[in-house]
């Protein structure tokens, strides 16, 4: 069953230290101290190394890495940096990349964590543009499977994926480790499929938090200050339409694909049994038995006839670049295959970046998106949300927001929802592992503040 168009409250749309000094991970002789926490129900807890000297080496700033047991054999891979200013108050975080069914190592390496990994595989460097130099950050690979997690999993939608991230952090906000965190502004980033996490997992915890004050329900309240979500896969009929019009006129760049191509897209999306028809009988099928079977028809036929000859033979997390090598590069995936890296930090499996089981078992379901998304078809879906500011963002006029003087996006603020289309940046907007203009990590970080911050978009 393909999840339902979820309404979003506040929400933003993404994608100085100079740090030289390079750090090389060593050989591992003996395994690390773990501290165990352990909750008062059976198989539940968190066990973790702390500061491991991998990755954030910034002095005086700590870390943890481990896992968070939600039951037997059901381990979730974490891990956490504090912040490298005021730790004491400053925010506290929740990285979660999309999929479904891929690490968040990908955003700690890649995106807006405390390091990059190097060519060589072996070496790391901080990242000055890292998201832990204003918050507290926890990284967590989910659903099972993922990333460094392993055990049973059973999460086959974004819904029963929100359960079990809630039951996460009831453990978590239970130990002594993280209890201090329950009670700091809690900002929930998410990117790419994270435009169905995020607004299904706030959404649970908000029912769950209202159980917890009716008495109804004994636990944790995980209450989200803020939802961030980077290019996100929101709505499919409207982002499928969206790669038609995207391939024909890209903004800024023109028309990517042939005017046959064009053709022909159109066609798949507006004919007879086209993406059109099938999206719809999708949601129309809601918890059917039968929506399952419809769901996947739909995102197989609109994945064929219009994702992929919309992007043709480019990179399709970067319309600049070919698909002839990976774009990022991903050498933090060699370096994660170290020992030395893996005994240190206290992983207890070898890591997956994006294996196949996970995602197999949302696909079942038909709830899955192994796409990326153009910023026209996210701006169109949330021109298309029902929420009480929608007729002033519909009506609102891009600005331009600068950094140092430089144009970096265009911005629409309406009350407590900010929306950014960040220029010259890719599908990870927020990538620092190439050289710095490939994409805009600097201008990821000044929102990122500005979130926080409680304020609206603006130039800096």
């Amino acid at each position: 069953m393909f999840p339902p168009k979820i309404s979003l409250s506040l929400a933003t749309l993404f994608p100085l230290f100079l740090f030289p000094a390079s750090t090389v991970a060593g050989p591992a002789t003996t395994r690390p101290a773990v501290t165990h926490f352990k909750s008062t129900n059976r198989d539940v807890g968190v066990r973790f190394v702390s500061n491991s000297g991998i990755c954030e080496t910034t002095p005086g700033v700590n870390q943890l890495s481990g896992y968070i047991d939600v039951g037997t054999d059901m381990s979730f891979w974490f891990w956490f940096f504090e912040a490298r200013e005021s730790p004491e108050t400053a925010p506290f975080t929740l990285w979660l990349n999309g999929g479904p069914g891929c690490s968040s190592m990908i955003g700690l390496f890649q995106e807006n964590g405390p390091c990059t990994v190097n060519a060589d595989g072996k070496t790391t460097t901080l990242n000055p543009f890292s998201w832990n130099n204003v918050s507290n950050v926890i990284y967590i690979d989910q659903p099972i499977g993922t990333g460094f997690s392993h055990g049973i999993d059973t999460v086959n939608s974004t819904q029963s994926a929100a359960q079990v991230v809630w039951q996460v952090f009831q453990v978590l906000f239970e130990s002594s480790a993280f209890a201090a965190y329950q009670s700091r502004e809690f900002i929930f980033a998410t990117e790419s499929y994270g435009g169905h996490y995020g607004p299904a997992f706030v959404t649970y915890f908000d029912q769950q938090n209202a159980l917890i004050h009716s008495g109804a329900l004994v636990g944790e309240e995980v209450v989200v200050s803020a939802l961030m979500i980077n290019n996100g896969w929101i709505d499919p009929l409207i982002q499928n339409k969206a790669y038609v019009d995207f391939a024909a006129n890209a903004p800024g760049y023109g028309p990517l694909v042939s005017t046959s191509t064009i053709r022909k897209m159109n066609s798949s999306f507006f004919g007879s049994n086209g993406c059109q028809v099938q999206e719809e009988a999708c949601f129309a099928a809601g918890t059917a038995d039968s929506s399952d079977k419809t769901c996947i028809n739909a995102d197989n036929f609109c994945t064929d006839h219009l994702f992929v000859p919309a992007i043709g033979n480019r990179d399709p997390y970067d319309l600049r670049q070919d698909s002839s090598e990976p774009f990022p590069p991903e050498f933090y995936v060699n370096y994660l295959g170290l020992s030395s890296v893996t005994t240190a930090i206290g992983a207890e499996v070898a890591y997956g970046e994006c294996p196949d089981p996970p995602f197999e078992l949302f696909a079942k379901t038909g709830d899955v998106c192994p796409k990326c998304c153009n910023w026209v078809g996210v701006h169109e879906a949330i021109l298309a949300m029902d929420w009480s500011g929608k007729a002033a963002f519909n009506s609102a006029v891009f600005t331009n927001m600068t950094l140092d003087g430089a144009s970096v996006a265009a911005i629409k603020n309406v009350g407590n929802f900010s929306f950014a289309r960040v220029y010259a940046a890719g599908h990870e907007v927020t990538d620092h592992t190439l050289a710095q203009s490939a994409f805009q990590p600097a201008a990821a970080l000044a929102i990122f503040t500005q979130v926080i911050n409680k304020e609206p978009l603006h130039s800096v």
